[in-house]
Order: structure tokens, then C-alpha cells, then sequence
């Protein structure tokens, strides 16, 4: 038998081991997954949170821990999916949701929050105009479906592998239950395939749509040359740039397009920006977005319910301007670069074929020794070894993604973080055997 075949035995064996350990280990969130399965198709309603054989249930969180209901304690390096900066019930979000509810809760009407909190979405980010919707991905939806109804144009280009939301979806090529638009894929970071598909398309390509850094596909940072390359083309063709910075607007006080220095013609935000509440924004040029005044006799229409609800309102605004000021994300994110340096030193120190990608307050791991800068780099990685990781890491305390993925919180404090590098540290002891071989 082969090396690789060898370590490829070697690490089912382990995998088998961890996963029997931990079903043993948490009995209650078996029961409460296998009741849930009665209620919603695979005891699910969020994709993104099952993994097999069945997800533990937390059972409450503070701050930056959580408990599940067989009592084990985490710390949470998850952060909602970049979504929960502030911890868990951070008092200063607390006290603007119970303002918010002793004012009234669904009014039908303008309320005087949402003006307040647009105000500081704008100034913070640079957008001359916003509008708010309910999450990110229907805040690129409206972006998207903008595009087309200004410019007459029917495609879309975004980038093979990509994810923009639960109906924008690019890995392998697209999703079967993406919103029916005319996508032609591009390839990221890769200049000379992404141009030509805008020499093929580019009359009638609408907008490109583009994380400045892949976020769900692994942390992987766009060459700043190749953003901007998109930014020219965009303007040459008659194009939008759209910047979908559901993520990534909190690794700098004005997200990546501020650190890059690129303005897109429209950008969409989610997650932390709503303080914990439903959100979704897509802002930018005032031209563009007044195509949305209702005093106009041609005005488009953007309904939605819950677009201007007080409790996201409220807690949004106190977030943003008491919580995550500028200065907050400058120091988290340098936190962030340390951690990540820190732990790829004792990759490296191991000679272990593990990385961590990343920009600030995101990171993931990817076993292999390739350099990451397109999805197909970060499909190379041993996804067997990302579920053995995930394992061990829960078993000691540590709670991130199933696929290797952390968003650091603001509550995370020195000895939070020296315990993931000991975490991180013993991976790499009682694994290496696994992690030498490519």
C-alpha cells in the first residue's frame, strides 16, 4: 500500500474515532436533533449549521462562551459567521433592544430610528445613499435586480466558487436553486480568464459581483491589482461594480474597499451592521439608489416589511457608533493579522501541510501547502482533515465551522486566544503523522 494510501487509512480511522467519541458525549443535542427531524426536513431550516452525524445544540451563550445542552462549554471563535462582532447579549445592545421594544415593536410606519442609523451606515462606509433590507443576500438580490433594470442589461458576472447568499451560489459552477439570472463566471485572482469573459460578455453584463475577499469559500483575499482590474473594466464597459461586503465590511472602519482604496458603484452589507438583528443594506451612488425615491413618477418599488423594524434599527445604530467605532475595527482586526501569523508559524514550525487564509477578524484553515488565492487551491485541502480539526477543536472547548472557518468576536480576550493556540498546537502534535504527507 502507497504512503498516501496509507495516511488516507490512517485518517478515516481517526475521523471514525472522533466522530464516535463525540456522539457519546453529547446525548441530549442526539435527542434534540432527532426530535427536530419530525418538525423540519432533516431537523434543519439553515443549511449551513448541519454537519453529520447530527449538530450540537446550544443550549444558552455570554459574552464570548457557550453551553450545550449536555453542559459542554465553548468559546465562541465562530462569531455567528462574522454576524455576532458584539458576543452574546453585550449590554449596550441590550439596553437599545429593550428601548426599542418599550417604544412598540411593528408601527406600519416611518419610525424615528431608520433615518438615524442610514445616516451612520453612509458616513461610515462612504455611500452617498442606502437602502435596508432584511439580509444579505437579498440585499445583493436588490443590487443585482437594480442592475438589470437600470441598464437594460440581462448578465451577471460573478466568480466560479463564489457565494453571495442562499440563491447566489457558485461552487461547481452554480446551485440548482439559484435566482434565475443569466450568470457568466469568472475565475478569481485570474486576470487573463476573467478578462476574457468580459470580451466576451461585456455588452451585455448588467454588473460583476465580487467578494473582495471569498468568504464562505475559505477566507481568500483578492489581489488588489485584480479588484482594481474589475474596477476599470466595470467603467469601460458601462458595467457596475458591485462589492458584496456582507463579510468583509468589518475589516477595516470602512470595510475592504476603504483598505483597498476602490470604490464600487454599489456595495451590499449584512451580518454585525443590524447588532445582532436581521439586516441587509445595499448603498452607493445617489444616482443609482434614487432610482427608489417614490416621489418619482418613474420610481422603482422596494417593499419589505421588516426593511425599517425598531429592534434592528436600534440595535444597529448603538453597534455601529458606541461598540465597532472605527477604532475598534482597526484594533480587532490587528488582532486578528497576529493570531493568524502566530498560527502559521507553528504550521510551519510543525512542517505540517496546514494554513490559515484571512484578513483581519476572518480566518480558515486549509490543509494543503499550495498557496490559496482561488477556490480550486482551497478545493486541493483535505476536507477529511478540516472535519478531523472541527472535532478536536470542539473536544477542546473551541466552537468554530464545520468547514474551518473563524470570525473573531470583540469580548475575546488574551487567554481566549492563547487557548485556541494551544488547541491549535496540540492538532498539530497528536496529528502530525497525518500532516506530513501531501
Amino acid at each position: 500500500m502507497s504512503e498516501t494510501a496509507l495516511r488516507n487509512t490512517d485518517i478515516d480511522t481517526a475521523l471514525a474515532a472522533a466522530r464516535e467519541a463525540y456522539v457519546a458525549a453529547n446525548p441530549k443535542s442526539l435527542a434534540r436533533y432527532v426530535e427536530a427531524t419530525a418538525a423540519m426536513p432533516g431537523g434543519n431550516t439553515r443549511t449551513s449549521l448541519f454537519y453529520a452525524p447530527f449538530p450540537v445544540a446550544i443550549a444558552r451563550a455570554e459574552g464570548c462562551r457557550m453551553w450545550d445542552m449536555d453542559g459542554h462549554e465553548y468559546v465562541d471563535f465562530l462569531g455567528e459567521y462574522t454576524a455576532g462582532i458584539y458576543g452574546h447579549s453585550h449590554p449596550v445592545i441590550r439596553k437599545a433592544v429593550d428601548a426599542a421594544l418599550d417604544a412598540g415593536i411593528s408601527m406600519g410606519a416611518h419610525n424615528t430610528l431608520e433615518a438615524k442609523f442610514a445616516r451612520a451606515i453612509c458616513d461610515r462606509f462612504g455611500f452617498e445613499r442606502v437602502r435596508l433590507t432584511n439580509s444579505g443576500t437579498e440585499a445583493n438580490l436588490m443590487a443585482l435586480v437594480t442592475a438589470r433594470a437600470v441598464s437594460g442589461r440581462p448578465k451577471i458576472l460573478v466568480m466560479n466558487g463564489g457565494y453571495h447568499g442562499a440563491v447566489f451560489t457558485f461552487a461547481g459552477g452554480g446551485s440548482p436553486i439559484n435566482a434565475p439570472f443569466e450568470f457568466v463566471l469568472g475565475s478569481y485572482n485570474d486576470f487573463a480568464a476573467t478578462k476574457a469573459v468580459i470580451a466576451e460578455h461585456g455588452e451585455q453584463i448588467a454588473a460583476i459581483l465580487i467578494e473582495p475577499m471569498m468568504g464562505s469559500t475559505g477566507c481568500i483575499p483578492a489581489d488588489r491589482d485584480f479588484l482594481q482590474m474589475l474596477r476599470d473594466e466595470a467603467t469601460r464597459i458601462g458595467a457596475w461594480l458591485i462589492f458584496d461586503e456582507v463579510m468583509t465590511s468589518r475589516l477595516s472602519p470602512g470595510g475592504l474597499q476603504a483598505k483597498h482604496g476602490i470604490k464600487p458603484d454599489l456595495t451590499s452589507l449584512g451580518k454585525y451592521i443590524g447588532g445582532g438583528m436581521s439586516f441587509g443594506a445595499f448603498g452607493g451612488r445617489a444616482d443609482i439608489l434614487d432610482r427608489y425615491d417614490p416621489r418619482r413618477a418613474d420610481a422603482l418599488p422596494h417593499a419589505g416589511t421588516f426593511n425599517n423594524n425598531v429592534l434592528t434599527m436600534s440595535a444597529g445604530h448603538a453597534g455601529l457608533t458606541e461598540i465597532y467605532t472605527p477604532d475598534a475595527a482597526v484594533a480587532l482586526n490587528a488582532r486578528g493579522d497576529a493570531l493568524r501569523d502566530k498560527l502559521n508559524a507553528l504550521c510551519k514550525a510543525a512542517g505540517a501541510k496546514m494554513q490559515f487564509t484571512g484578513i483581519g477578524s476572518m480566518i480558515s484553515v486549509h490543509f494543503t501547502r499550495t498557496p490559496v488565492r482561488n477556490p480550486a487551491d482551497a478545493g486541493a485541502a483535505d476536507q477529511k482533515l478540516k472535519e478531523l480539526f472541527f472535532f478536536d477543536m470542539l473536544e477542546k472547548g473551541i466552537w468554530i465551522a464545520r468547514r474551518g472557518f473563524f470570525a473573531l468576536c470583540l469580548p475575546l480576550g488574551d487567554a481566549e486566544y492563547e487557548k485556541l493556540v494551544q488547541a491549535v498546537e496540540e492538532f498539530l502534535a497528536s496529528r502530525q503523522s497525518l500532516l506530513a504527507v501531501d
